[in-house]
């Protein structure tokens, strides 16, 4: 959360003249309800599900940017579905920044803790042997969302 996925995905989308999809506002859409209120009624559990099964259906679009929510990695067969249909990009942050640039939102339903810059650690920490198993990681930290996406493009055009 707050590496720049969603802002980055859609304008790498419109520059390569491709659908985007953000698979939180999918889950939302098909739930019709918030992610924060699907995880208070109904759990994490019952929303990796739900995106695992999301996360299949957009992997089935051909020509597609996906930005998928940060623990869409704790399920090995959400990376290995992700490598099998396209290029998984990690794009990453330091906590100070993530902090910084999601904490006017209070719709983070991991965050919502009495000290969620040490949330933010631990998460990171907890997630980054999944991460590591990214095709490319990119460090989003000091860069903007047009620099972001040229490092992209310039990976992607590496693979052609």
């Amino acid at each position: 959360m707050g590496t720049g996925k969603s802002s980055v995905g859609c304008q790498l989308a419109k520059e390569r003249g491709s659908s985007f999809v953000d698979l939180d506002e999918l889950i939302e859409l098909k739930e019709r309800r918030r992610i924060v209120d699907i995880f208070a009624k109904d759990g994490e559990a019952y929303f990796r599900k739900i995106e695992k099964k999301a996360l299949k259906q957009v992997s089935a679009q051909k020509k597609s940017v996906v930005a998928c929510g940060g623990g869409v990695v704790l399920d090995k067969d959400n990376i290995n579905l992700m490598k099998r249909t396209g290029i998984m990009i990690c794009l990453y942050a330091s906590p100070e920044e993530i902090l910084r640039r999601v904490s006017a939102n209070k719709g983070r339903p991991l965050l919502n803790v009495g000290k969620p810059q040490k949330r933010i650690e631990t998460l990171l920490k907890m997630r980054a042997p999944y991460y590591m198993q990214a095709d490319k990681l990119i460090d989003t930290t000091h860069f903007s969302i047009k620099q972001v996406v040229n490092k992209i493009s310039k990976i992607l055009a590496s693979k052609k």
